[in-house]
């Protein structure tokens, strides 16, 4: 099989632009065009034009083609040997290199001239054939659209409230030609309240395109809820840290707390309470069948002995009611 050297075939350099190309595809088709030309070979030579005007007014045939060129002209798919002054490979017996083609689809497309590729050469037929079929048969193929996934992250308020929020994808779409390519998706997202971290929410038909009519596939958006500066999640319930003095814990007492919906209660804490003690607000969690609860953790808070009155405090405390946290150490005091 012979290389065909498609810039030779229209007078081009193989930096020549679009518009040259398109501009000597015209002015050949006028010269060699069977009904018009007088030239004996004229059939031929509007073939090649054709087939040459085929591939490198299609980008990504034109990108493939000068990269196998490339190549050829390395001596690779000539048995080891460079290609000829006259391009690369000319007149030699070429056989592509493996995986020539490899992140390329070729697909037909509107060119200034009705080509036939059945009568296209040898080399095209190789190259781009069967390549060209694949494209044809994805496209003809009726599937409904892959289901994409993303993630969301959202407030602890908003997580028990519900919302209404507008976000920004980074999607994989295709474009007109039907590639593959990244673009940015604006979506309005409504949040149901009682939504828990790990859930997803669907959004039908804003995954990828479906093929042959058939339908697009959805986007599940897997709720995460970001870490809030006083409640911490565990499926429906919330725990919370709340501070207690020593006497609040020792003497008892009714403190106020602050709840997820926004309001305000008053819990009791219990006589000679220690740090750990959990409490339960019933169904003050998130919202769902059953409503989680609110756990309340003890933590023993110690005022700071930074001032006089402070430290004479603590001698007083320490004089009448003397205690040893440490007596189950059997070790024993001074």
């Amino acid at each position: 099989m012979e290389f065909k050297d498609y810039y030779k075939a229209l007078g081009l350099a193989s930096t020549a632009s679009e518009d040259e190309v398109r501009k000597a595809y015209r002015k050949l088709a006028r010269k060699y065009h069977p009904d018009v030309s007088k030239e004996a070979d004229a059939e031929v030579r509007m073939r090649d034009i054709n087939e040459a005007n085929d591939v490198l007014r299609d980008k990504e045939k034109r990108a493939a083609y000068d990269a196998l060129a490339a190549r050829v002209a390395r001596g690779e798919g000539m048995g080891g040997r460079a290609g000829s002054p006259g391009g690369p490979g000319a007149g030699g017996d070429f056989q592509p290199p493996p995986g020539w083609d490899e992140g390329f689809e070729f697909h037909r497309g509107p060119h200034d001239g009705p080509a036939d590729h059945a009568d296209f050469s040898e080399f095209f037929s190789s190259m781009f054939g069967a390549s060209e079929r694949r494209g044809a048969e994805r496209r003809n193929h009726r599937a409904k659209g892959e289901d994409h996934h993303a993630a969301i992250e959202i407030s602890l308020e908003d997580a028990i409230n519900g919302a209404e929020r507008e976000i920004t994808l980074r999607a994989l779409d295709t474009d007109a030609q039907g590639q593959p390519a990244f673009v940015n998706r604006i979506l309005s997202v409504k949040i149901p309240a009682g939504v828990h971290p790990g859930q997803f929410i669907r959004l039908t038909g804003h995954g990828m395109p479906g093929q042959g009519g058939e339908p697009a596939g959805d986007l599940y958006l897997e709720v995460r809820i970001a870490p809030h500066k006083l409640y911490r999640i565990e499926e429906r319930d919330l725990y919370m840290t709340l501070p207690v003095t020593p006497t609040e814990a020792a003497l008892g007492a009714q403190v106020k707390v602050p709840t997820p919906g926004g309001g305000v209660v008053e819990v009791t804490v219990p006589r000679n309470a220690r740090s750990g003690l959990k409490l339960r607000l019933k169904e003050r969690g998130l919202p769902g069948k059953p409503r989680g609860n609110l756990y309340l953790l003890l933590e023993i808070a110690l005022p700071p002995a930074d001032t006089d009155a402070a430290r004479q405090a603590y001698e007083q405390l320490a004089k009448a009611a003397p205690f040893d946290p440490r007596r189950h150490l059997g070790i024993s005091g001074d």
